[in-house]
């Protein structure tokens, strides 16, 4: 139990002080500190490494031209009202968020086979800032990225009309997804050995904003499909988000469409008691 909450509270003396007579509030401050200066580490290398930054924040602007004027005219908005852009952009916010956790993953086993997660582990810092400090830098990179695709949406033609309070509540929403997919993003990359590894990852992120809300409202799937996107996580978020941005909803009269928004609170929760409690148990265990 001890070694668990020095993971989480960051309960990792300074080199040379007694660890009885360190103050629990300089044991939080210095996890704080330490949480801080990895997720500037992160954030650092897209300076460096401009290429990361095209990559991330060019292909949902890209998305968002492929699948609002390619596709738009062939695609259909529940209730046949509309315009399919308006329909769209919420998916497309929660694709973005979604696929973040590939990057998270990526970035998470990039380091670890470098050797940089184990220079951190020999360090005099809290082991809650390598995973807490990712998160910072994730998160950061999510406001950016929904920042950019926000201003596409607009400059394209939609607009969110539901008032601006209800228009925050959704962006809310979507970063709580990302939060909970940075947990899911860390556990696999301490689990897959390689970023090749990784990058089979995709097999997994496609089918899950595919089989949702996300371009076409399960209503309008097969009905052997339908309830599969319907109890999508992604869907609750998307249906949320619509609902919030007052754009076409994806309709649906089964209980998990009728309460989106609950929904859009409950199942990030959930991914987050599950994955949460698996990365740092794997933290763990790379010092076995």
């Amino acid at each position: 139990m001890s070694d668990v909450l020095d993971v989480v509270t960051g309960g990792a003396p300074r080199s040379g002080q007694d660890p009885d007579a360190e103050p629990a509030r300089g044991r939080a401050y210095w996890a704080l500190a330490d949480t801080l200066n990895i997720a500037r580490r992160h954030l650092t290398h897209f300076r460096r490494q401009p290429v990361l930054i095209a990559w991330q924040l060019g292909f949902p602007i890209i998305s968002v031209l492929l699948y609002g004027f390619v596709f738009g005219e062939a695609m259909k908005v529940p209730g046949g009202e509309g315009d399919y852009k308006d329909f769209l952009m919420p998916g497309m916010f929660v694709m973005t968020m979604a696929f973040g956790f590939m990057n998270t993953a990526m970035g998470v086993v990039t380091d670890a086979q470098k050797g940089v997660i184990d220079r951190f582990r020999s360090m005099p810092m809290a082991p809650s800032a390598v995973a807490a400090g990712r998160g910072v830098a994730d998160l950061v990179v999510a406001c950016a990225e929904l920042t950019i695709l926000a201003l596409t949406a607009v400059a394209i033609g939609w607009r969110p009309d539901n008032g601006a309070g209800n228009a925050l509540t959704a962006f809310a929403l979507l970063l709580l997804l990302r939060f909970s997919l940075i947990w899911v993003g860390v556990w696999l990359g301490l689990v897959v050995p390689t970023p090749e590894a990784a990058g089979g990852l995709y097999a997994v992120a496609f089918p899950l904003t595919m089989i949702s809300s996300v371009f076409v409202a399960p209503s309008l799937m097969p009905d052997w499909l339908a309830p599969v996107a319907a109890w999508n996580p992604v869907s609750s978020t998307g249906t949320a988000a619509r609902d919030l941005f007052g754009n076409p909803g994806a309709g649906g009269a089964s209980w998990v469409e009728q309460h989106a928004g609950l929904m859009a609170v409950v199942w990030p929760l959930v991914v987050t008691a599950v994955f949460l409690p698996l990365a740092v148990r794997r933290f763990q265990a790379l010092s076995r």
